[in-house]
């Protein structure tokens, strides 16, 4: 295990999978993460404007470094549907050495890695 305090898990809730991917695709495209995944159909209760809402989103969970968070909030508020997006960033206390290499190579190369880069 290797410390890991300069990345960042990002939470972002969309309304419907294909803003999911949109947003995804223009963080990666942008090389501000290595890597979004994609939680569809969960169920969202929240308070807005004064009244209790649900609704159904689906949920991007970005891996990023602390350098590139706030060109990814600035580029996700850009971009997202919603007055108000859901953007919250966790830090990482631990991670697996070769992982955390490839998520620091990924988020800031010009070219995609491949395998051989990581050995």
């Amino acid at each position: 295990m290797k410390r890991a305090a300069a990345f960042r898990l990002v939470l972002v809730t969309a309304p419907d999978s294909k803003t999911a991917r949109a947003l995804a695709k223009a963080a990666l495209t942008a090389r501000l993460v290595a890597c979004a995944n994609l939680l569809p159909r969960i169920e969202s209760h929240y308070w807005w404007q004064g009244k209790l809402e649900s609704s159904a989103e689906v949920l991007i969970v970005l891996k990023t470094t602390r350098a590139k968070l706030a060109a990814l909030e600035k580029l996700i508020l850009a971009k997202h549907p919603y007055d108000t997006p859901e953007f919250i960033a966790l830090p990482l206390a631990e991670g697996n050495s070769k992982y955390l290499d490839w998520l620091t190579a990924s988020a800031s190369r010009e070219k995609p890695l491949t395998g051989t880069d990581l050995h």
